[in-house]
């Protein structure tokens, strides 16, 4: 039987062993925060307080399915560190989502949708009408 490693890796503001959230540590989205993105938004638009605890629910369960994801890229790798990599292999992958500056080397080939026939007679029909 293959030896099992076990990866530890801390994140700030995760619950501690009492499941409590560490001292150092904050959450990454605030109500304060979710306040000013809204007043961003529409500056009269206020959110209700349960709406609030949802989407800060959302955004913590979001943040730690990514992590925990990554954390188990990181240990396909056989590496105890986790890196960028390992976050946008995995938001690319599930949510295809890019993260800004952090583009792959790779170039990615833009997929040209197949056109239907009947996408195609539509184009003609309109082509052939423009034309009189």
């Amino acid at each position: 039987m293959a030896n099992s490693t076990t990866t530890a890796i801390k994140v700030i503001g995760a619950p501690g062993p009492a499941g409590r959230s560490s001292p150092e540590g904050s959450q990454v989205l605030t109500k304060k925060k979710l306040q000013d993105l809204v007043r961003e938004i529409d500056p009269n638009e206020q959110l209700d307080e349960d709406v609030e605890e949802m989407l800060l629910q959302i955004a913590d369960d979001f943040i730690e399915s990514v992590v925990t994801a990554a954390c188990q890229l990181a240990r396909h790798r056989k590496s105890n560190t986790l890196e960028v990599k390992d976050v946008q292999l995995h938001l690319e992958r599930q949510w295809n989502m890019w993260i800004p500056g952090y583009g792959s080397d790779e170039i990615r080939p833009f997929k040209k949708a197949c056109t239907t026939e009947a996408h195609k007679q539509r184009m003609a029909l309109i082509r052939k009408t423009t034309k009189k």
